[in-house]
């Protein structure tokens, strides 16, 4: 690969630059959504364009419309806005791919017609098979291409008779094929390590693939900016735009968010939710800022900058291909910049603005009014809701049935069923901790005990499993994992034995609750 030389100013194509962000509503809002965003804004910002945001929401058994207006709530709060929307329109609408589907089938019978696709009948079964006696070979698993060959003629019949099918896309089976990178040149990626994408689904919905392109295109979008993971899909995406003669915008693939151990950010690891470090107390221009600084330098080398400051001096050649390491300490350092910058009178609005969640707060009112005497008790009661983490030990989780490593399993098999969640309601959290009570028969009385420590840091507390919905989802995972590490935490070899005892567990939301 070769690293280019000239900034994007210089090399950009004529036409008006146009940047976009296309979350997936299948989720709480992850902080390298508003990463990848920030940088899109700060690139259109910078060259006189608009940042647009679409949603694609064609996974339609895990899309919420709860997790869209999440999204949309959080990169709003962090500081993030665009020009086009699904809640704002635009003349490119409609912005959720859902609404588009009629959209996406006429370009695919488009690819179909000029056969630049093909119908395949696989059944799952089929497909099973297929791969599971190329892993026997000690292939990669691909798609064969059993049906690449079916006459047109035949192929419309068994469309015709009912047979289910899905659409995919031809792809040459020799040669390499280059793609251009604006932080890393020439990238080439044989041809040979391109599967034949499926485009439709046999719902009539479209992949990633077709919607991505046939939606940027429409668009106008004249830059992609989106996550490295995404780079090997680029072979597939250019030759799409060839298929449909269309110009391609100039890619440009950034380096993804690391834990501090170099693996890739997860919630499995660190909090990733936006929402997260909105309940935690970090400032929106603190977090912006933070995430500016991820791979990116200013030309001051200053550390503390606004967005308009960023803007005002972006280069996208001053972003690092290493990867860049989402430090939480880093974070909190410079959140307090934030906030010692501020005067009291400001410091005061902060808190006050950050403590007056309406619905929080009323429901935190519920949870303590047949404890308290006095208003002041409150504070006793409700202080833990506030937190980021209570101050723990591990002797507060001394049991007298329980030993420290069942504890440690108990608090970690029930958290990955928790961060599993569709949706963080009260039932569901209850039905999983019920669950998993059942499962691993152990008494409930038991088996509650040590969450309450890890969540209020108290045995004396409101209802626990109010209070994980209260205070969210990340935030209850984030405490569960303190918990873990303060009696000791769990090894490799620990989780993996985990990993195996979980996906033995029952559908813990089918489980009877009553």
């Amino acid at each position: 690969m070769t690293q280019p030389t000239s900034s994007i100013k210089t090399t950009a194509t004529a036409r008006p630059v146009r940047t976009r962000i296309a979350p997936s509503p299948t989720g709480f809002p992850h902080v390298g959504t508003a990463y990848i965003a920030l940088f899109n804004l700060a690139f259109a910002k910078a060259n006189g364009g608009e940042f647009i945001l679409r949603i694609e929401d064609t996974d339609q058994v895990r899309s919420t419309e709860q997790s869209e207006q999440m999204i949309l709530d959080a990169l709003r709060w962090v500081g993030l806005d665009w020009a086009e929307g699904p809640d704002v329109g635009g003349p490119h609408a409609p912005y959720r791919q859902s609404e588009r589907a009629d959209i996406y089938k006429e370009h695919a019978q488009q690819l179909l017609d000029n056969d630049h696709a093909f119908r395949c009948f696989c059944t799952a079964e089929e497909l099973d098979i297929m791969r599971s006696e190329q892993m026997a070979r000690g292939e990669t698993p691909r798609y064969d291409g059993r049906y690449a060959d079916l006459p047109r003629e035949e192929s419309d019949k068994m469309a015709a008779d009912g047979k289910p099918f899905v659409i995919r896309m031809r792809v040459p089976k020799e040669g390499v094929c280059k793609v251009e990178d604006m932080l890393r040149g020439t990238v080439e990626i044989p041809w040979e390590q391109v599967d034949m994408q499926v485009l439709l689904k046999t719902d009539g919905l479209p992949t990633y693939h077709l919607a991505n392109v046939v939606d940027d295109h429409l668009m106008q979008i004249s830059h992609v900016m989106r996550g490295e993971e995404w780079l090997n899909s680029a072979p597939k995406h250019q030759l799409l735009y060839e298929y449909f003669g269309w110009e391609m915008p100039i890619l440009c693939h950034m380096p993804l968010l690391r834990n501090p151990d170099k693996s890739k950010l997860s919630k499995r690891k660190n909090p990733t939710s936006i929402t997260y470090y909105r309940d935690a107390g970090v400032l929106p221009e603190a977090l912006l800022n933070y995430l500016g600084r991820m791979g990116y330098s200013m030309p001051n080398d200053a550390e503390k900058f606004t967005l308009d400051e960023m803007i005002a001096s972006f280069d996208i050649q001053r972003v690092s291909l290493g990867g860049p390491i989402f430090d939480i300490e880093k974070l909190n350092w410079l959140n307090s910049e934030w906030l010692r910058a501020l005067t009291p009178e400001q410091l005061k609005n902060k808190i006050l603005d950050w403590a007056n969640n309406s619905d929080k707060l009323t429901a935190m009112a519920a949870a303590i009014q047949p404890r308290i005497e006095l208003l002041s008790d409150a504070v006793n009661w409700g202080g833990f809701y506030f937190q980021n983490l209570p101050q723990i030990s591990a002797e507060d989780f001394n049991h007298k049935t329980l030993s420290a490593e069942q504890i440690m399993e108990i608090l970690q098999l029930t958290a990955w069923q928790l961060e599993a969640l569709p949706e963080w309601k009260e039932e569901d959290i209850y039905k999983v901790v019920k669950g998993m009570s059942a499962a691993l028969d152990i008494k409930m009385r038991d088996f509650i005990a040590p969450f309450f420590i890890a969540i209020a840091g108290s045995t004396s507390s409101t209802p626990v499993m109010n209070s994980m919905w209260i205070i969210g989802a990340d935030m209850t995972l984030n405490r569960l994992r303190h918990a873990i590490e303060v009696l000791g935490g769990l090894g490799k070899k620990k989780l993996k034995k985990l990993e195996k005892t979980a996906a033995d567990l029952p559908d813990l939301l089918a489980t009877d609750s009553e």
